[in-house]
């Protein structure tokens, strides 16, 4: 019976740097509702029909406890945990007394899985691949039991990067090669038209600080996006006084997963903002193209496209930005932001989400958190929050006409609107939610498999409702379409942060975000003690991963 554990194994070998992908052939879908339009009236019609998922998984209820719930037939195995050592040289994790330099080798309070980079096949034969995963902030209640420095929390946030292998099964590798924390003092280079504003001297600075999300590339690096950086630093208070460039936050990371020796650069032709997150992938001619959003209550989806191939080095230091503009008919058009004569200049790329403000009308979006390219066809998925009309969230499915991301235009389509099915703002697909099933709320991250399915994880901020969050499956084709059904439910006030599956499809990866961080609770008196429910013990935010309890791949 397949496991998956954590494990000691000190001498993994290098992973060599990935080969680009191919870009693959791609169909155009048709356009169907767009954000706050009425859904076509077979969104609601029901099928006469047993089974019409293409997943193993059966209907069930996510109740809020102190544990966690589990599809039948699946296990879900703790791997690493708020206090874990990530970097090999990390001292073990003491509660009651953190310090930053301690903090700084552990994985982090907080975190949201953002991609499985692969390497190639060694010469043993062992199949190996790096995790990434991101702390995006600190709860100074929930983390601290007389209050945290703002030096601590700082180093809580940032990125743990973790091998991942398959030894009969697969293992989060203790002491790998590749494992690495990035964090507040990590060393980063900052490059692009903005750079001499943003960095120190010689192009160089420190620090990733508040990373909401990220990906990996087609061409073989990892992408990570700062959150507001003035909302990050207030939150931890004075942190070297006098030292600090205020500019040197808020930007899209972007460095190699596989080699430990990496240094971040931050890429400031993409302009700053107040990320949720990135998607990454290339333009028919080769050429890199980046979605990202901000997080903001009215946010907005912008692209950047390179003007030099992915594979150049510095190839996200000059190209060309656009923003969303959608139209009553459900089509997206990219408004540029500047243009070939007069891009943005570096006062615009260093005011948070001056881009955007430059770009209007761009269309709003209510909290947009989430974003996933389906990698079997161009198809980019956006999850909202919510708000407004659509109060507990949506996903936006939106393809570019002629199959091309770089093209002007793009069809639009709701995938979903979440919520309770007999409320009007839900809309599920033309099988609907099953009888006795968990409905999905305030969606916040997605993931898309090799298989057509959708990975959602939710997040209603620790509020004690009916439901708790959870990780759901959604078919993108077939009768099962737009229907959103519950694999794994999080313990009480906790969250479910990203998804990465490995190459073989066996094990999903995810994290249990900051359970017990409900209204009201601290770090004595939590809403739960999760995983370990031992006295005095505080609950820990927790790398898991969720198998077949029979073996194969997950999901069926």
């Amino acid at each position: 019976m397949a496991r998956c554990h954590l494990f000691r194994y000190t001498h993994s070998l290098p992973l060599r740097k990935n080969e680009a992908l191919p870009v693959t052939s791609r169909r155009q879908l048709l356009a169907a509702t767009a954000l706050g339009l009425a859904a076509p009236a077979a969104l609601h019609a029901p099928l006469a029909q047993a089974q019409v998922f293409r997943s193993d998984l059966a209907p069930m209820p996510l109740p809020v406890k102190q544990d966690d719930t589990i599809a039948q037939g699946y296990r879900r195995d703790p791997l690493v945990r708020w206090g874990d050592r990530v970097a090999f040289d990390a001292p073990g994790w003491n509660p009651q007394g953190q310090d930053a330099e301690a903090a700084a080798g552990q994985f982090g309070w907080d975190a949201r899985v953002v991609g499985l980079a692969s390497a190639p096949t060694a010469a043993d034969g062992v199949p190996r691949a790096v995790l990434a995963v991101v702390h995006q902030g600190v709860n100074p209640a929930m983390a601290f039991p007389r209050g945290g420095s703002g030096a601590v929390a700082s180093a809580m946030q940032g990125a743990s990067l973790l091998n991942v292998e398959k030894r009969g099964r697969w293992v989060v590798v203790d002491g790998g090669y590749q494992n690495r924390r990035l964090h507040r003092g990590t060393p980063v280079r900052i490059s692009g038209p903005a750079a001499d504003r943003a960095a120190g001297a010689n192009g160089f600075s420190r620090g990733i600080l508040a990373p909401q999300g990220g990906t990996v590339t087609p061409w073989g690096t990892l992408l990570l996006v700062e959150g507001n950086p003035a909302a990050a630093t207030a939150s931890l208070g004075a942190i070297d006084p006098g030292s600090e460039n205020a500019n040197q936050f808020g930007w899209l990371v972007e460095l190699d997963p596989l080699d430990p020796r990496s240094v971040p650069v931050k890429r400031t032709a993409l302009g700053r903002m107040n990320h949720g997150d990135v998607a990454a992938t290339l333009s028919r001619d080769g050429r890199a193209v980046i979605y990202r959003v901000n997080r903001d209550g009215n946010g907005h989806l912008v692209r950047f496209i390179s003007n030099a191939p992915a594979t150049d080095a510095d190839a996200l230091d000059a190209g060309s930005l656009s923003v969303a503009v959608l139209d009553p008919q459900g089509r997206l058009s990219w408004v540029p932001v500047g243009s070939a004569e007069s891009p943005p200049g570096a006062e615009q790329l260093l005011e948070i989400n001056g881009v955007t403000k430059a770009a209007q009308p761009a269309t709003q979006f209510p909290a947009p958190t989430g974003l996933a390219l389906d990698p079997r066809k161009p198809r980019l998925l956006m999850v909202c929050r919510g708000g407004g009309r659509r109060p507990a969230g949506f996903v936006l499915e939106m393809t570019p006409d002629g199959g091309d991301d770089a093209a002007a235009t793009a069809s639009v389509a709701t995938l979903f609107a979440a919520g309770d099915p007999g409320t009007v703002s839900a809309q599920y697909g033309r099988a609907g939610l099953p009888a006795g099933s968990a409905w999905l709320e305030n969606p916040e991250t997605v993931a898309i498999d090799t298989r057509g399915r959708a990975w959602i994880g939710t997040d209603r901020g620790g509020e004690p409702v009916a439901q708790a969050n959870g990780l759901f499956v959604v078919d993108l084709e077939g009768p099962g379409r737009g229907v959103p059904l519950p694999m794994y439910g999080a313990p009480r006030g906790a969250s479910v942060g990203g998804a990465a599956l490995t190459p073989d499809g066996e094990v999903v990866f995810t994290a249990v975000r900051h359970p017990g961080a409900e209204p009201g609770a601290s770090f004595a008196r939590p809403g739960t003690r999760w995983p370990a429910f031992e006295a005095g013990v505080p609950p820990r935010t927790t790398l898991i991963g969720i198998e077949r309890a029979a073996g194969g791949p997950v999901g069926g």
